[in-house]
């Protein structure tokens, strides 16, 4: 080990001094050198170094722009691939975008069919409980006599029709569709086949607000009535609904189908094979649609005063078509003596105010009806009362109430008062063109029949066809309008047609007696009139009274009638089913009966009888104060003494028995 690292040594120092000697030569050499061969070598030497500096410098240069002109390129290169990558990137987005698109549009689509099939199972349900379940059971009881068998059948109409068409076609239809929809995703084929059977429900809509009357009446009249109808709504199947919210349900539904079908024409493709079947089951449905349009409303309106009947207690009488709800609120009414503010509440209809009172209850807020006034005579006038400011006046011919609004933002008097006056306006023009309606059709049927077209008596100001006097019915006598004098007249009556000018000569339907005139034959004179068939409405401005009363003889149920005593046959009082009905149901010689308006438990308020022998005849007002005006005009005929026809403003029987006609319902 020590004698390799001497030879190491060794070596190191001979190759040391090799190297010394060789740079003393050198130095000697130079040292020998003349000063001219010295500066040359030194300028040589200067040379080659500035030459090998401009070389490096160059040579940087050089390097600097291929690397500047490397880097631009590659830039460029990268600027090129990303702009690329990103063409593919929105290419790839827009093709994923499109296809979610197109995924979208067939999720929906299927989500609008299985909507579509799921109301339908559930109206279809709600179908089978009115036709199988309430029908059923009234049906059964009516045909044990305990009432008529027409009034179940005019209260349901067509339902039993209307449930065998969704039961047993649209609905299997439509669930065989939807477990096939992966292979046939359309429903527009179905529909279309199948909605021409929609317009049954233009039968149901035009029946249903005489439906809605017809089960009213019935659940007051009668107790087996109302017993099966409530024992029905208190099982769990109809969701603590009344009878009245579940015939709700086929007016709504033409409408559903349309909003459902319009939603899915919207989703379709416009090149999509269904859109053209699909666009015609749209307009078939859309017509049946417009006949439940004004239904709904109504059904609206009708939900509003199934609430407040509810408010108060289910003791007033205002679930009636001829009702409108306008407006609610509350008020504070202002004492007679000590100018006190009580807590009251309003309810304002198109024919009638009710002033109530509120009181606790469990259930909700309930109101007490403390006085009903009529809107025919009604005035509004805003009063001055320096402790109580914003107060006004109501003013009815049943009571005056003196009104303070509570707060101007929730009952403002202002939107009050408008509301009032607007009510008051309207109800007077229909009063009016209610006076006038006889003369009107009288006037076309005399000098223009058939020229101009003729006002039509409504349906419900009659209860007989006003050419043969039978009585209308849902089965076998309708109601039909001549269209050249506006009578409201049966089937048999009305098989008449001939060209009316009005209409530009095209054919339609009359009665009897226009169509003789027409076609110049004049009519032919028939049987001479019994005593009770003199029309309601020659006595409507010739009356010494008239108006609505609630009639009852001897034990039978009461029922609403159209009662008149005229001002020719001053000691004879009639009795109609409707104010325009060519026929009276009885007439009453007044003479020689006995008054007595004794209260008894059984009877409505406001009662009063007459009696004679064993015949006894029961009536009942609205208020007192209608009551006593009907015995001071009886207690003079029954005496023969002549009763004299109110001058107040020439039409004092109508001003008087129109409020009695808002207000009577209630009875």
């Amino acid at each position: 080990m020590r004698q390799t690292t001497r030879r190491k040594t060794k070596k190191l120092d001979e190759k040391f001094s090799k190297r010394q000697k060789w740079t003393n030569g050198k130095n000697e050499k130079q040292n020998d050198e003349t000063p001219d061969k010295q500066h040359k070598r030194d300028k040589k030497t200067q040379n080659y170094k500035n030459n090998t500096q401009n070389n490096k410098y160059s040579k940087t240069q050089n390097d600097k722009k291929m690397t500047k002109n490397t880097s631009k390129t590659r830039k460029e290169t990268q600027n090129n691939k990303n702009m690329r990558q990103k063409s593919d990137k929105n290419e790839t987005q827009n093709d994923k975008r499109t296809m979610n698109n197109l995924e979208t549009n067939e999720q929906k689509l299927f989500k609008i069919a299985s909507e579509l099939l799921h109301t339908e199972k559930a109206y279809v349900a709600r179908l089978n409980l009115l036709d199988q379940v309430f029908c059923a059971k009234l049906m059964e009881e009516a045909n044990k006599g305990t009432f008529p068998v027409d009034v179940v059948k005019n209260i349901f109409s067509n339902i039993s029709s209307i449930n065998a068409f969704h039961s047993q076609f649209l609905l299997p239809d439509l669930e065989k569709r939807m477990g096939e929809w992966a292979s046939t995703p359309r429903i527009g084929d179905i529909l279309q086949k199948l909605t021409p059977f929609l317009k049954m429900y233009a039968e149901y809509v035009k029946n249903f607000d005489k439906a809605m009357e017809l089960l009213k009446q019935w659940n007051d009249r009668s107790p087996q009535f109302k017993a099966i109808i409530q024992e029905i709504q208190s099982q769990e199947v109809c969701g603590c609904l009344t009878l009245q919210h579940h015939m709700l349900e086929p007016v709504q539904r033409v409408p559903r189908y349309e909003m459902l079908l319009k939603d899915y024409l919207k989703k379709l493709p416009q090149d999509d094979s269904d859109r053209r079947d699909a666009e015609k089951s749209l307009e078939i449905i859309a017509t049946a649609a417009t006949h439940s349009n004004s239904a709904i409303r109504k059904s609206e309106n009708l939900k509003k005063l199934m609430e407040i009947y509810e408010m108060l207690g289910e003791e007033e009488d205002i679930v009636h078509p001829s009702n409108e709800f306008i407006k609610e609120g509350h008020i504070l009414k202002l004492a007679a003596r000590n100018t006190s503010a009580m807590e009251r509440y309003l309810f304002l209809f198109n024919n009638m105010l009710l002033y109530c009172v509120p009181k606790f209850s469990l259930g909700g807020t309930k109101y007490t009806v403390r006085t009903r006034i009529g809107v025919d005579g009604m005035k509004v006038l805003e009063t001055t009362n320096e402790d109580y400011p914003h107060t006004f006046q109501v003013s009815g011919k049943e009571r005056t109430l003196e009104l303070q609004a509570r707060t101007i933002p929730s009952f403002d008097i202002f939107i009050l008062s408008q509301a009032f006056q607007e009510t008051i306006e309207i109800f007077q023009l229909k009063n009016e063109s209610f006076k006038n309606a006889q003369k009107d059709v009288e006037e076309v049927s005399k000098a223009e029949l058939g020229k101009r077209a003729p006002r039509w008596i409504r349906d419900n100001e009659v209860t007989m066809c006003m050419k043969c006097k039978e009585p209308f019915n849902a089965l076998t006598r309708r109601r039909h309008h001549c269209r050249a004098c506006g009578y409201v007249v049966c089937w048999k009556c009305s098989d008449n047609k001939v060209a009316l000018e009005y209409d530009g000569n095209k054919v339609n339907k009359v009665c009897r007696d226009c169509y003789s005139i027409l076609k110049g034959e004049g009519i032919a004179e028939g049987k001479k009139k019994g005593i009770l068939e003199i029309e309601a409405g020659q006595f409507t401005d010739s009356s010494i009274v008239c108006g609505f009363l609630q009639y009852s003889e001897k034990s039978k149920p009461w029922q609403k009638v159209w009662c008149v005593i005229p001002e020719k046959e001053c000691l004879v009082l009639y009795l109609y089913g409707a104010p325009q009905d060519v026929k009276a149901q009885c007439s009453i010689p007044l003479l020689g009966y006995s008054v007595d308006d004794s209260a008894r438990p059984t009877d409505p308020p406001a009662s009063f009888r007459l009696s004679q022998s064993k015949s006894v005849h029961s009536f009942a007002a609205e208020t007192e104060d209608l009551k006593q005006r009907w015995l001071k005009v009886i207690r003079l005929a029954v005496t023969g003494d002549l009763p004299e026809r109110p001058h107040t403003n020439g039409s004092n029987a109508l001003d008087n028995n129109n409020s009695q006609e808002a207000s009577t319902d209630s009875t």
